[in-house]
């Protein structure tokens, strides 16, 4: 059975599980290797007959490991529909029982492998890529190379089998590799497919459970693009007022950033936090409190009794927005590190805690990748190389949960990992971050957890820029996001 969008399993899985569950499935004698792989195929054709796309020019290509038998699977069952289909494999001498008795099987039905893509390339509509499965890791050697960039540069429409040829399955990773419409993963949920260079590349995804279900444990990664409403918010009494609703200050904005720490803290507002200040510098008063009434102010030249009262009047800390690293802002990093309150970090107090690093359990990092590198001492391209490791060795180091911003967000707490493959390239606009710091600092302030404060606020943010990018994504600023956050916030 094929399962897609809010369909789709929460569990997330690595390679190397993957392959357990296969062969504990195998042993026990429940299934053959032949018959994985014949649910596999008959499950990729399933799909391209339900696409409806049956009776257009299908070009398979086939590797030589178990993902090549699957392409074979389905290039059989295609020919044997009446399909206009083509076949061309990437072949070794040596080929595994899988692979061998997959092309018996289409050499029976009457296929014929061709010698070169060149010659249909411009003529098919889909393509059903088939070549590097989740054995993949490393970088893309020829033959695959050339071929990926030629199926890239076709108008087909394209359908990569279990991932994307050229995607690394446990980490996402792949600077060269197949960019699909649709994957259709098999046995389970690949933990890679939902963040870092393969969000751009897995396009839908679509999962068929071809029987190993029972067979794996429990998955401490999880998937929860669609898991709002199971993220719990306390409910809000009848009598509620606005003290009981949690108090937030946000601590940011040195000179000629005043924006940052505005949008950080209407997004604490617009979270449903009942009472929100904001310590910043005094000349950034009339840009805080224009058309936003609703914030409290505290200049700030100097670091004194008025800050440190507003500091312990809060219920939770937001630090970060547009503070800089100058002294300024250092001397606010200091001032917050002596409360004991709950807080977030974000944007240059993660800049500044690079520098004097230090641990601690009650508070929400929000590093992109940039940040991340700076923080564990690595370079960017090391954090988007893996950032599931990336993820843990910050926690490891900072303790709390961290929040690892991009595509596909990571939210780690120690012990269970979220993934979050929501939101769109609109996002990549100043401020962005700024809101999602507000909206985590907002319901942690209402009694959520940190952990469920943040993998809710990462949702909620992704989903209210999907819905402001109706309008498109070129030109979405991130106050565009402030109508759609308090629709979403009422669905926690």
């Amino acid at each position: 059975m094929l399962f897609s969008d809010a369909q789709l399993p929460l569990a997330l899985y690595t390679r190397q599980l993957i392959r357990d569950a296969e062969e504990k499935a195998i042993q026990s004698g429940v299934v053959s290797l032949f018959e994985l792989i014949d649910r596999a195929g008959q499950a990729a054709f399933e799909l391209l007959n339900g696409e409806a796309r049956l009776q257009q020019k299908i070009l398979v290509v086939a590797g030589y490991g178990n993902n090549g038998a699957d392409a074979y699977i389905c290039a059989t069952l295609l020919l044997e529909s009446g399909c206009q289909v083509s076949l061309y494999a990437i072949e070794r001498e040596e080929l595994g029982s899988g692979v061998s008795y997959a092309k018996a099987a289409f050499i029976a039905a009457g296929g014929h492998v061709i010698q070169s893509i060149e010659d249909v390339i411009d003529e098919v509509d889909i393509i059903v890529d088939g070549m590097l499965g989740t054995g993949f890791h490393g970088e893309v050697n020829e033959p695959f190379r050339k071929l990926i960039e030629t199926i890239n540069r076709s108008n087909a429409w394209i359908l990569s089998l279990d991932v994307p040829s050229g995607i690394d399955a446990d980490t996402g990773a792949g600077e060269l590799a197949i960019k699909a419409d649709v994957t259709l993963t098999f046995g389970a949920l690949k933990q890679g497919l939902f963040t870092g260079a393969a969000r751009d590349r897995v396009g839908r995804v679509v999962f068929a459970d071809i029987g190993l279900t029972t067979f794996f444990p429990p998955s401490d990664i999880i998937n929860i693009a669609h898991r709002l409403t199971d993220l719990g918010m306390p409910k809000r009494a009848r009598n509620s007022h606005k003290g009981a609703c949690g108090k937030v200050t946000v601590i940011g904005g040195d000179i000629g950033m005043a924006g940052a720490p505005r949008l950080a803290a209407e997004s604490c507002l617009r979270s449903g936090a009942g009472l929100v200040a904001v310590i910043s510098r005094p000349e950034h008063l009339a840009i805080i409190n224009n058309g936003r009434p609703e914030l409290m102010f505290r200049g700030c030249e100097l670091v004194d009794m008025e800050v440190y009262e507003r500091l312990g009047w809060a219920d939770i800390l937001l630090i970060g927005p547009g503070l800089g690293k100058h002294d300024w802002g250092y001397n606010l990093l200091k001032a917050a590190s002596l409360s004991d309150k709950p807080c977030v970090m974000d944007a240059d107090a993660l800049n500044l805690l690079a520098l004097e690093p230090r641990k601690q359990r009650n508070w929400v990092l929000t590093p992109h990748a940039g940040e991340a590198a700076r923080l564990l001492g690595i370079e960017t391209a090391d954090v988007e190389s893996d950032r599931f490791s990336a993820v843990k060795a910050l926690q490891a180091k900072y303790g709390g949960v961290v929040v690892l911003k991009g595509a596909g967000t990571l939210i780690f707490d120690g012990t269970v990992c979220h993934v979050a493959p929501v939101g769109n390239p609109g996002l990549a606009s100043g401020g962005s971050g700024d809101v999602l710091g507000g909206i985590i600092a907002g319901l942690m302030a209402q009694g959520m957890t940190l952990m469920d404060a943040s993998s809710a606020g990462v949702v909620i943010h992704g989903v209210a820029a999907d819905m402001a990018a109706k309008e498109g994504e070129r030109g979405m600023l991130a106050c565009d996001l402030f109508p759609f956050i308090r629709l979403l916030v009422d669905n926690i």
